[in-house]
């Protein structure tokens, strides 16, 4: 992400104060921060760090609230398996029409799979947390 910031920067203070710009400077962000944002997704389940919103659920008891997280555990990774395996058809029919971005011609495939497998993880890594406290819940109550 810091490598992204400061080739904008180069590009935008070239444009600005002299008149050349770096050519597919819009291509390679978007590609970076779209790898970037999908590679941070497994760490940010596994910490639980996802935004939860808990204004209608504030007043419900503590087993209700273990019911939602667990019901929004496996929504995550029915979500991101999906998301996995669509990136994955992806990046299969990009490879086999030789997709590209427009100006530098960067092969989509790439984009693809840089974020078929971290969802892949982070379905797991949900599904794994939704049987886990499953698995806590029922210890905890007998």
């Amino acid at each position: 992400m810091t490598g992204l910031m400061l080739m904008t920067c180069y590009s935008l203070i070239g444009r600005n104060f002299f008149d050349s710009a770096l050519i597919g400077d819009f291509e390679l962000t978007g590609v970076g921060a779209g790898a970037a944002i999908a590679l941070f997704m497994p760490l940010c389940q596994l910490k639980r760090e996802n935004i939860i919103v808990d204004f209608f659920t504030a007043k419900c008891s503590a087993n209700t609230n273990h019911a939602l997280d667990r019901m929004g555990d496996v929504l995550m990774a029915v979500i991101f398996g999906l998301l996995s395996w669509r990136c994955g058809l992806g990046a299969i029919n990009a490879k086999e029409t030789m997709g590209a971005s427009m100006l530098l011609g960067f092969p989509d495939w790439i984009v693809f799979t840089s974020m078929c497998i971290p969802f892949g993880i982070t379905a797991l890594i949900a599904l794994m947390q939704a049987l886990s406290q499953i698995d806590h819940n029922e210890e905890a109550t007998a």
